[in-house]
């Protein structure tokens, strides 16, 4: 095969791979029949059209853990499906979204990304009263049904024709909703009469469709390339520290490069300073190490991609700066913090620590202080 050739099929391959990046298949147009599928719940079953068949009508709902709409509309979800369940109606969620082309910046508002693993942990914690099945793998049933983002319901009647299509309601905000539009389709769809309105724009997190997985690998490049320092930290930096009189949630890790647990656990803290540092939030290492320790620390947060703030104690007086970052901390690491902006403690652990109740901790503090 000649070069020419060669250059040809690379810019074909460049051209197919924006087209699957970019690609957003049509949306199921009203009176089509449902698309059946075949996929596997939280519960380790697997469904399909035929699982629904006596129900009078089916909701079908798009939907996934990161994103902060669809999370704004679970309760909302579990509400429509007890008051309407003895009423003949069925409701089943599907999770569209390619887990490998989320980028880390995108999970800023979620402790979960959209795995099965993680969607299984989300329906236990949030306790979910329906199906909720994953469809990242091959995304095959997305695409025929064809949602635009994350929630957007399809309402199909006793026959399984499309009958609506759109938004849950008109504010993912649930004190600002004035127009419910699923049940009043719901409702006029039983009474036998048509639906006032069938179809509705759609707000919410866009569907992350296979093809990004190049641009999430050059993300994770260009965090890879950025500096990481370390700055010496005296008692009064470290004082500074813990009373974090900022804007800033922040969480601190104390850690050393001889605590095999430290070691361990490292990395997780750099995946939630990715994660969250785009809000008002930021990580910071202290190391316990000796001064003349300083290179190997060094190197091992260069290793690690730590471009987060890192310091080290300044002086082999430990005691004196374990006291004036806390005088509750007895000196064990890893020791871990999180703290408000007015240095209050949310969260505090000696030993290694749960990423999961951490990024929780972090997700529910900073929604507090800025609600979506």
């Amino acid at each position: 095969m000649n070069r020419a050739c060669l250059i040809l099929l690379a810019n074909l391959a460049a051209l197919l791979c924006l087209r699957a990046a970019d690609f957003q298949p049509e949306t199921l147009p009203l009176g089509s029949p449902a698309p059946d599928f075949n996929l596997t719940g939280v519960d380790g079953h697997t469904y399909t059209l035929k699982d629904f068949a006596d129900a009078k009508l089916l909701v079908v709902v798009f939907t996934c853990n990161h994103c902060p709409t669809a999370q704004y509309y679970e309760e909302r979800l579990k509400q429509l499906v007890t008051d309407y369940k003895d009423k003949g109606v069925a409701l089943v969620a599907i999770m569209p979204n390619d887990p490998k082309s989320v980028r880390l910046d995108e999970l800023g508002w979620t402790d979960l990304s959209d795995s099965l693993a993680e969607m299984k942990l989300r329906a236990g914690e949030r306790h979910f009263n329906f199906p909720y099945l994953y469809d990242g793998d091959t995304e095959s049933v997305a695409r025929s049904y064809g949602p635009v983002a994350t929630p957007q319901a399809f309402v199909f009647d006793a026959g399984r024709k499309l009958r609506y299509v759109g938004a849950i309601d008109d504010s993912e905000r649930v004190q600002h909703v004035t127009k419910h539009f699923v049940r009043d389709a719901l409702t006029v769809l039983l009474s036998g009469q048509e639906p006032p309105l069938t179809k509705t724009k759609v707000v919410g997190c866009s569907v992350k469709w296979a093809g990004k997985a190049e641009s999430v690998k050059a993300y994770m490049e260009k965090l890879a390339a950025e500096p990481v320092s370390l700055a010496p930290a005296d008692a009064e930096v470290l004082k500074a520290l813990r009373q974090n009189e900022n804007d800033k949630f922040r969480l601190v890790n104390c850690w050393a490069t001889w605590c095999a647990p430290c070691i361990a656990e490292f990395e997780e803290f750099i995946t939630i300073n990715r994660m969250y540092r785009h809000r008002d939030f930021e990580v910071v290492t202290v190391s316990v190490n000796r001064p003349d320790e300083e290179k190997n620390v060094l190197g091992f947060l260069k290793q690690r991609q730590a471009s987060c703030k890192n310091l080290i104690f300044a002086s082999a007086d430990r005691e004196k700066l374990i006291n004036a970052f806390d005088p509750e901390w007895q000196g064990p690491v890893p020791y871990t913090v999180l703290l408000a902006p007015d240095g209050k403690v949310i969260y505090r652990e000696t030993g290694s620590i749960d990423p999961l109740m951490i990024k929780r901790a972090i997700v529910r503090t900073l929604n507090e202080k800025k609600p979506w």
